[in-house]
Order: structure tokens, then C-alpha cells, then sequence
């Protein structure tokens, strides 16, 4: 199972190159990963119908109990199947759905496919916290796949919506699944079932954890986030909406309701809400025009019914409510593929403009047709199978109360007329001619390729209500493990003879025939009914609500002044900590300002350039004088003995000071004098205090340590375990590897905020190369690239030489500390900021164009390539059987080399490296070559007629 999500992460990876290379075509490669998927999960049904257990284990993190469990029982193999088998024939559907040429399609392509992955897992985790993983994923994706078209407004709303909506239920459930491990003593699923547990934690776990599924699932009053995704291309209708995320509510109540169904709070709600979202969802059903708007509301109401099943807690319920699951899966899928070939063929999803489609398009018609009659529960569908099961269990009492059974029975029949009703207004709204509308024109007729996906699967709905009995053992081996219900689950079948759910059934379907003959009535009533507010209407009050506080909130307490800001923060930590310090602190009995004289000299240059930069009113001269505290610092930590820490202290000042340059040229020279004596002198009692504070904490926490350090082994254990030498270094990357994850995906972060500051629309691309201008001809020779582009008056032809030599060599130390980090002075850091050194020369020397020559790569792509080396690191470890980042040394004797040595914390050093140069990179291309184009643009520079040249 492991190895199909890592195929999954690949196939998602790969996918944007393998659409680059193939185009649309990619997507037939694509669907192998899924569609193998699907083949090893069917082969595995004699494993779990026999009761041998399929699972793997990975242990993750011992210390936490955290481990990566995975287990295929039953219902996880039926839904593994849906979600793979749809899978596949939704990324078939999609190499003919999309224009050759489409934009985004990579990126679609591989957010598909990542998504598929992650339902994949979502299935078949056995732990909560796994689960809850794999749960959040699909948020994200199908946030990516609704807003995908990004350039309409009404997409990202609804992309956005779902995101908060979904979120919100999410952070619910996180909280709900501690509590739920909590009570129950184990984070398993499986253990969680067979002992639950009890008491008043348990039941508000389980409560919360219900409301993530409630939202997931688009249960009232929830709902309205659902038809709203319908922005999203029809592929992720068919997939998402019907087939994959929204079912993931479904199965986490399936998974829970053997053993949480009895917890007081559990039927009431799940019941309630089933009840009222499938009669909220068929009601609406009825009044809409846009096809696809007409199957969401479908898909809304058919929800709710799937959520009473699952939830009921009884075994004939949960038997009838898998069914139902399958069928809907394979109706609804078929359904919406059914109108995005429509949508394909005529240009419109409109009931009232399309007519007499039933004729010009024979194939699809059947198509739908065939997945409609199981949506309305006709047989001899897998439709019409689930719902008999589903009436005959609550006729027979599938509920402990026989009240609340027979409640729910009734709306479910109520429910399933309106289903009815709206499945024929499908079917004539998508195929029957209509007087008033002249037939139809098909543009683009439908390639069998495109018909191949709604034909497999509605002949699957056919074909599973007569081979029901197939289904039979699957099914009863998932509920069998519900402990409510008779000792024997009636088998499935097409056929039990006359009974009272056969009569409901048909009642249902009379009942939705008499509704669609009288639609026009239907409809009017509606509208004089329909309420003013809506569960949208009341969603986007709340945000709004929302936003005026914030608006509020912010604009009094954040003025827009970074002195106000740092002074609060300064204050509190004073005021906190700092009454701490003095009451209770335990004081050193001996003071050692320094250890040597040279310290003492160093402290009082730091001291001395802190004080004057108060003084100076020249901002370039106030950061070169506070750029003398950081070489400084630096000095302190080579006479100390840590020259790891020295060499990365001169490095990162070097570069801060070339930002600060970069940044002062758009600022005015002098620093205005703004502030009364008064504040001065509160800011310099404010500054002084704060001084004395940090010194005193130091002196502190080191008298008042009397365990011995960690740090004492780290020598022996960075060797051992490590395999290298230098502590800083093996500390970064493998006692603290999490640590340094964390920090490189901030200064992602960090390079993309820098960008965004700048590049208002768009930061892709690189810098601009100098073949993309003209040049000029200059009698100096050019020592570099791109030197000929820089304004005559400015050019420096020394600083080109020393460039020109210097470059490279810089370069090659930069891949020496990398190297050489793990057992001396070094490391990818430190090779990073070398390699950053390099480039702000060649930019100094040649301009924005030299700068492009030198790096002719985006930095997104240097840093996304840092974080898969450094990332993969861990999964490779994971892999190997390893923890995650945990170092592996391997040893071996090649031919001339001799004995060598490799530690794979290298690589993640290697992620360190690049993430850093790309870091500078961005923020060299930001602040400034983009800097430079904008003002080469107000004002360029004219040598003779026809000539530009760049500043």
C-alpha cells in the first residue's frame, strides 16, 4: 500500500513534465497508477473475505507513538476501489476533455493525480492521526482543483469557501481524534472500534469529529459549499463530488459506527442531519436549469441519504448504506462526465437551450440514461438494489428505536420521490426534444475515447444490480463487525419477492413521475415560497462580519509603526520574564565579564558601533556601522572556538548588508528626525533595559543548570550516528534534521515574500538574459557576459576582471564547504551563502543582465529543488525501513578512490545549499534586477539614435 501512494507522489510529480512532453496524452499514461492501484486492491478480496489481515506498519516517530499504519479490510477495499477505479477513468476522460493546447493542464494533471494518492491514503489509514493527514491533503488539492481556473472571480470564491468550510471541520476533527485516542487509550482505528470506550471526553471526541465529516460531506446546514464547486472543470465534479472527497465524510462514519454508534449524541445527529440534508437537497434539486447545478443538488440530497445509512448503526443499515455508496459512485460519475460531454458538444449546460440531444447523440444518451434510472432506483440497476435493502432495513426495525426508524423511513421515501423527481427533469432537461426549442446543434461530435469513461461505468451500475449477490460477502464481512442487528444480514439480490420495500419503491417512483408531470406548478410553488436568506447568503455575512472586525481590530491596534510594534513586544517581555528574573531567578555567585582581554576589546568595538549608529543621520553609513556589531559577533565566536558558527555569522552579515544596500537605494539618504526628546528618551530606557535583561538571562541559565547538557554527547553521537565530525553540522542535519526542515521552508517563505513585495502578478521566470536586448557597441573590452548592457559611465573595468577571475573559484569553495561541512568548517549553509557571495559580484559588476547569465534558472526552481532533496531525504530513510532524516553510512572500496565514505544527510545538505541559493537569487532578482528593469523603464539612457543601454 505504501508503494501505491509513493507511485501516486511520482505520477503527480512527473505529471506536468510528462504533459509538457505528451500533452493531453499524458493523462492516458497517468491513469496506469491509479488503475494498477485498482488491480491490486481487487486482488487482495480473497485475503480480506478469507479474514487474513493486509496491513503494514512503518514506525515513524517511537517516542510520540507515531507510525505510518495501513490496513485493507472490507470497507476500506470497496472504497479503495471506488476511489481508484473512478480514479483511473476520470484521468482517461480528461485526455479528451482538455484542448491540446489548454493552459495549466501539467498543473491540473498533477494535482489530479495527488489528490487520487491522497484519498488513496485516507482510506486505508489505521491511524487517526494518519488519517487526519491524508484528510487535510484533500482539502488543499481540491482547493487547487476548484480554483484552478484562476481567472475567474467566481472560482476562487468557490474554491475558497470550500477551503475555510472544510478547514473549519477539519480543525474540529483534529481535536475530536485526541480525544477520541485519548479515551480510548490507542490512536488506531481498529483499536478505537472494538474499545470505544466512554465518558464525557469520548463523546465530545466524537461529536468533533463528526463535524468534520458533516462539513466534508456537505450536510446541512453545510451544504451550500457543494453546488458552488461546480466552477470546477466537470472532471473534478465527477471525481471529487461524487466520487472521492465528499464520500470521505461517508466513510469516516462508516469506519467509526461500529463502534462509536451507541455514544450518546452519535444517531441523533447523524440521522437529523442525513434526514434533512437529502430533502434540502432534492427540493432544491427541482428548480435548477444548469445541469450540472441540477446533479450537485442531486449529489447533496444523495449524501444525506448515504449519511443515514452508514450512520444508522446497524448492521442491515451499514449493508444497504455500502451499496448505496457503490451505486452512487458509479451513477453520479456517469452522470457528470454525461454533461461535461454535453457541455463539449453544444456549448451549453442550459435545460431550457438543449432539445432533441437523445436523437443527435444516441450513445450518450443510453450512457445516461442507464446511470439515471440508478440514481432513481430502478431496476434492475445497483440503484434500485441499495435502496430496497436500505427501505427493508428500517421497515424491519435496522434502528434501536422503532420511532426514530420509522421517522427516517419516511423521509427517505420522501426523499427518494424528490430524487426521482429530479432524475426525470435530468433525463428531459438533457435528451427529450421540447416544443418550444428548436433541436439542438452538436459542434463537436464526442471521439469514442471521450464516451469510453460514462460507458464503463454505467455499464458497471447495470451489470452490478443482476450480479449483486457477488457484492453479497464483501458486503456482509464489513457489517458483521456492527454489533446492533439481526445475527444475519439478508443477502443482496435483485429480487426478494413482494414486499413492502418493493411497494415503497415503487411509490417513490410514482411519486417523482407525478412531481415531474407537474413541474410548472412545482415551480412556481417554489418560488412563492422561497425565503430571502440563504445558507450561502448567511456563509458570506459571516465572512464579511468577519472582515469588518478585522479591519477594525487591526486599524486600532496596528498604526502601520514598527518602533510601536517592537516596543510592545519589548515591553511585555519585560514586564513578564523580567519580573520573573528578579523574584525568583537564581543569581550566579561569581560575575566573569570576559574570559580574555582580546574579548574585552572586541565587546567595546560592538558596543562602540551600536552606540555611534544611534548618532549617525546617514542611512548607508548607520548599516555599514551596524554591520561592525555583526563582524564583530563574529570575531567572538572564532576566539571562542565554534569557526562553523564564525564563518556563518560573516557569511549572513556580508549578504544582509548587500539587502540593505539594495533596499536604501529606493529610500532618501538622510534619516529624518521625527521624534521629541521624550520619546528618545523611553526608546533609550526601553533599549537599555532590555540590554541588561538578555545579559542577565545568559548569566542565568548557565548557573542555573545542574543536570549535565545534552550537548555533552553530542561529539561521541554526532560520529556514531551521524558519521561526521563536525557537530554544528551533523546537529543541522540529523540530531536536529526537523528542526532545519522547518527553518529551510521558512526561508521559502521568506524568498517568497521578498518576491511578492515586488512582483505584483507573477514571479515566475528568471532574470533577463542579454541576448534579450540590444547592446550597445562600446570601445572597452567586455570581461563579462553581459557587460556591453551597462551604462559606459558606470562600468568598472577592474571590478570586471576580479569578477571574471574570481567567480568560479568562488563557486568551487562554495562546493568544497558543502563537502567538506560534515567533518570540518562548512556545510550547506555556509557553501549556500559562499555561492550567494558569488552572485551579488557578478550582478555588481554586470547589472541585471550579468546576473541572468550567471543563474539562467528560476530560483522557484532552485528552492522547490532544495526542499524534494532535503524532503526526500527523510522519505528515502522511511523507505530503507530507517527513521525519517535519520542518517544512513554507507562504506565502500572503489578502484582509484579507494575507501569512500557516503552519509545521505549529504543530500538533505545538498537541499540546504540550493534552498539558500535561491534564497539570495530572489531576493538579488526582487530587490534588485526587477528594480533595475523598472528603472531602466521610466528612464533610459540614449547614446546616439536607435542605441539604449541599461543602467
Amino acid at each position: 500500500m505504501l508503494v501505491l501512494l509513493l507511485l501516486h507522489l511520482v505520477a503527480a510529480l512527473l505529471a506536468p513534465v510528462l504533459v509538457r512532453w505528451w500533452g493531453r496524452q499524458a493523462f492516458l499514461a497517468l491513469a496506469l497508477v491509479p488503475a494498477a492501484a485498482f488491480a491490486w486492491t481487487l486482488a487482495q478480496l480473497s485475503a480480506v473475505l478469507d479474514g487474513r489481515e493486509v496491513s503494514e506498519t512503518v514506525e515513524w516517530i517511537p517516542a510520540l507513538d507515531l507510525q505510518i499504519a495501513l490496513r485493507l479490510d472490507a470497507l476500506a477495499l470497496l472504497f479503495a476501489a471506488v476511489v481508484t477505479g473512478v480514479g483511473a477513468l476520470v484521468l482517461l476522460y480528461c485526455a479528451r476533455y482538455f484542448a491540446p493546447d489548454e493552459e495549466g493542464t501539467g498543473r491540473f494533471a498533477g494535482t489530479l493525480t495527488a489528490f487520487a494518492g491522497s484519498m488513496l491514503g485516507l482510506v486505508v489509514a489505521d491511524d487517526l492521526l494518519l488519517l487526519y493527514v491524508f484528510w487535510e491533503l484533500t482539502t488543499v488539492f481540491s482547493f487547487l482543483l476548484i480554483g484552478g481556473a484562476g481567472g475567474r472571480l467566481a472560482a476562487r470564491r468557490a474554491a475558497t469557501q470550500a477551503l475555510v468550510l472544510t478547514t473549519a471541520g477539519g480543525l474540529a476533527m483534529l481535536v475530536g481524534l485526541i480525544m477520541v485516542g485519548q479515551a480510548s487509550g490507542s490512536f488506531l482505528l481498529s483499536e478505537v472500534v472494538a474499545d470505544p470506550g466512554s465518558g464525557t471526553v469520548m463523546t465530545a471526541g466524537t461529536v468533533l469529529v463528526l463535524m468534520g465529516a458533516i462539513t466534508k460531506s456537505a450536510m446541512v446546514p453545510f451544504h451550500f459549499w457543494l453546488p458552488a464547486a461546480m466552477e470546477a472543470p466537470t472532471p473534478v465534479s465527477a471525481y471529487l463530488h461524487a466520487a472521492a472527497m465528499v464520500k470521505a465524510g461517508i466513510y469516516l462514519v462508516a469506519r467509526l459506527a461500529p463502534g462509536l454508534a451507541d455514544v450518546p449524541g452519535w444517531r441523533p445527529l447523524v440521522l437529523g442531519l442525513g434526514v434533512a440534508t437529502m430533502l434540502v437537497g432534492g427540493y432544491r434539486a427541482l428548480r435548477q436549469t444548469d445541469l450540472k447545478l441540477l446533479l450537485a443538488f442531486g449529489t447533496v440530497s444523495q449524501l444525506g441519504f448515504l449519511m443515514t445509512l452508514v450512520g444508522g448503526g446497524s448492521r442491515e443499515l451499514a449493508a444497504a448504506g455500502v451499496t448505496m455508496t457503490l451505486a452512487h459512485a458509479l451513477f453520479k460519475s456517469t452522470l457528470f462526465l454525461t454533461v461535461g460531454v454535453v457541455d463539449h458538444a453544444t456549448g451549453t449546460r442550459d435545460l431550457r437551450r438543449l432539445s432533441g440531444l437523445g436523437r443527435r447523440l444516441p450513445v450518450l444518451a443510453a450512457v445516461g440514461c442507464l446511470a439515471a434510472a440508478s440514481m432513481a432506483g430502478l431496476p434492475p440497476l445497483l440503484g434500485f438494489v441499495g435502496k430496497e435493502a436500505a427501505f427493508t432495513a428500517l421497515w424491519d426495525g435496522g434502528l434501536p428505536d422503532r420511532t426514530a426508524a420509522t421517522v427516517v423511513l419516511v423521509g427517505l421515501v420522501v426523499g427518494s420521490a424528490l430524487t426521482a423527481a429530479y432524475t426525470a427533469r435530468f433525463v428531459w432537461g438533457a435528451f427529450a426534444r421540447k416544443p418550444d426549442c428548436a433541436d439542438t446543434e452538436v459542434a463537436h461530435a464526442p471521439e469514442p475515447l471521450f464516451l469510453a469513461a460514462p460507458v464503463v461505468l454505467a455499464t458497471a451500475g447495470l451489470l452490478a444490480g443482476p450480479f449483486s449477490p457477488l457484492l453479497a460477502p464483501l458486503v456482509a464481512e464489513y457489517a458483521e463487525t456492527v454489533p446492533f442487528g439481526l445475527p444475519e444480514v439478508e443477502d443482496l439480490a435483485l429480487w426478494h419477492g413482494w414486499k413492502p420495500a418493493l411497494a415503497l419503491s415503487l411509490l417513490t417512483v410514482l411519486a417523482g413521475g407525478a412531481l415531474f408531470a407537474v413541474r410548472a406548478r412545482v415551480s412556481r410553488t417554489q418560488r412563492r415560497l422561497a425565503v430571502g436568506a440563504s445558507a450561502d447568503e448567511g456563509y458570506w455575512n459571516v465572512i464579511q462580519g468577519l472582515d469588518r472586525l478585522s479591519v477594525l481590530v487591526t486599524g486600532t491596534t496596528q498604526r502601520g509603526s514598527l518602533p510601536a510594534y517592537l516596543g510592545t513586544i519589548l515591553v511585555v517581555v519585560l514586564a513578564l520574564p523580567g519580573t520573573v528574573l528578579l523574584t525568583r531567578a537564581p543569581w550566579p555567585g561569581e560575575w566573569r565579564a570576559w574570559d580574555t582581554p582580546v574579548q574585552a576589546m572586541v565587546g567595546v568595538v560592538v558596543v562602540t558601533a551600536a552606540a555611534l549608529s544611534l548618532r549617525i543621520r546617514q542611512r548607508l553609513s548607520a548599516v555599514l556601522v551596524v554591520g561592525v556589531t555583526g563582524y564583530g559577533t563574529a570575531v567572538l565566536f572564532a576566539l571562542q572556538g565554534a569557526p562553523d558558527l564564525a564563518l556563518t555569522q560573516f557569511l549572513v552579515e556580508t549578504l544582509t548588508l548587500v539587502v540593505f544596500v539594495l533596499v536604501l537605494r529606493k529610500l532618501p539618504k538622510d534619516i529624518g528626525e521625527r521624534h521629541r526628546p521624550r520619546e528618545r528618551a523611553v526608546r533609550g530606557v526601553i533599549a537599555v533595559a532590555v540590554g541588561a535583561f538578555m545579559g542577565a538571562v545568559g548569566a542565568v541559565a548557565l548557573g542555573a543548570r545542574t543536570a549535565t547538557p545534552v550537548s555533552a554527547d553530542y561529539p561521541e553521537e554526532a560520529y556514531d550516528f551521524g558519521g561526521g565530525k563536525n557537530i554544528v553540522n551533523v546537529t543541522l542535519v540529523d540530531i536536529r534534521a526537523w528542526d532545519t526542515l522547518g527553518e529551510i521552508s521558512l526561508l521559502v517563505v521568506a524568498a517568497t515574500g521578498v518576491a511578492s513585495l515586488v512582483f505584483l502578478r507573477s514571479r515566475t521566470g528568471g532574470v533577463d538574459r542579454a541576448e534579450r536586448t540590444r547592446l550597445t557597441e562600446v570601445d572597452r573590452p567586455s570581461w563579462l557576459a553581459a557587460g556591453a548592457t551597462m551604462d559606459p559611465a558606470r562600468r568598472s573595468v577592474v571590478l570586471e576582471v576580479i569578477t571574471r577571475i574570481l567567480f568560479h573559484t568562488i563557486l568551487v569553495f562554495s562546493v568544497y564547504l558543502l563537502f567538506s561541512g560534515h567533518n570540518d568548517p562548512g556545510g550547506g549553509f555556509a557553501g549556500g551563502l559562499v555561492a550567494g557571495l558569488a552572485l551579488v559580484l557578478r550582478y555588481l559588476a554586470g547589472g541585471r543582465y550579468e546576473l541572468g547569465e550567471a543563474a539562467p534558472v528560476a530560483p522557484g526552481v532552485l528552492l522547490g529543488a532544495g526542499l524534494l532533496f532535503a524532503g526526500g531525504t527523510g522519505v528515502g530513510g522511511l523507505v530503507l525501513g530507517a527513521e525519517v532524516l535519520q542518517t544512513a553510512i554507507l562504506e565502500t572500496t572503489l578502484p582509484v578512490l579507494g575507501d569512500v565514505k557516503l552519509v545521505t544527510s549529504l543530500f538533505f545538505d545538498m537541499g540546504v545549499y540550493l534552498i539558500v541559493v535561491g534564497l539570495v537569487l530572489d531576493v538579488l532578482r526582487s530587490l534588485g534586477a526587477e528594480l533595475d528593469r523598472q528603472e531602466d523603464e521610466d528612464d533610459p539612457i540614449e547614446l546616439n539614435e536607435g542605441e539604449m543601454v541599461v543602467r
